[in-house]
This record gives C-alpha cells, structure tokens and sequence, in this order.
C-alpha cells in the first residue's frame, strides 16, 4: 500500500474523488433546489388543473341540468300544443257539424214549405178544374135538382182527396 501513496495517479484520483466531493455537495443541493422548485411548480400546476377540472365538472353539470329543463319545458310546450291542437280541432268539428245539422233543418224546412205550396196549388187546380168541369155538365145536361146533387157529391169527394 505504501507504494501506492508514492503513485500520482493515485493522487489525482484522490483529488479528482475530493474535487467532486467538493462541487458535488453545492451542485446536488442546487440540483435538489432546481428539483424542488420544479416540484413546486408541476405541484401547483397539478393543483390549477384539478381546479378547473372541478370548474369544468361544475359547468357541465349545469349545462346538463339546463339542457334537461329545457328539454322538460320543450316537452311540455309540445304536449300543451298538442292538447291545444285537439281542443281546436274537436271545437272546428262540432262548429261544422253544428252548422251542417242547421243547413239540414233549413232544407228540410224550405222542401216542407215548397210541399205545401205545391199541395195548395195543386189543390186549388184541381178544385177549379173540378168546378169548371161541374159547371159545364150541370149546365149541359142535368136538370137543376141533379146538378145539386153531383155538386154536393163533389164537394164531399173533393174534401175526402184534400185531407
């Protein structure tokens, strides 16, 4: 071993070994330092993303509550639209059968009322007919007490074919 004191070699690397001893401790601490910082801040930026995360979790939930009560509302829009819709159209279906049903009774009513002027006529021709006719038998051939009788006869006939 004493040969190895005498060599530089051996010195050197004593030296080298003190040297970096020597440097290493300020620069591991600078190291440790420059580490540290870096923690700090990979830390903190850890913790800023965490936080908006929560932020962003915040605002999509209540986008989504939104959304749903938008969707419940438009839901609701919809189904009162709906009820509205059948409400009016139900009203638009009687309004027209009510006015069918009151246009029925006036046609019905005008066809009674143009039955019974038809019938009047008719039966004011036919008892003018019926008179002529009588007149002229009466006057041509029968005496006066037969034509008595045939006009009682056709008065009685006439009221049986009128009723």
């Amino acid at each position: 071993m004493a040969h190895l004191f005498a060599d530089p070699t051996f010195w050197v690397a004593v030296a080298f070994v003190v040297a970096i001893a020597i440097v290493a401790r300020p620069l591991s601490r600078m190291a440790l330092a420059g580490l540290d910082d870096r923690r700090r801040r990979i830390a903190d930026e850890l913790e800023e993303a965490r936080r908006l995360r929560e932020e962003a979790q915040a605002l999509l939930a209540a986008q989504e509550r939104r959304q749903r009560e938008a969707s419940r509302e438009a839901e609701a829009i919809l189904a009162q639209a709906g009820e509205e819709a059948d409400r009016l159209a139900k009203q638009a279906a009687e309004e027209l059968e009510r006015q069918v049903e009151r246009r029925r009774q006036q046609a019905e009513e005008r066809i009674a009322q143009a039955e019974a002027d038809a019938m009047r006529e008719l039966r004011a021709a036919t008892a003018e007919l019926a008179l002529k006719a009588a007149r002229k038998l009466l006057g041509d051939k029968l005496d006066e007490a037969r034509q008595a009788r045939l006009v009682d006869q056709a008065i009685d006939n006439i009221g049986q074919h009128l009723h």
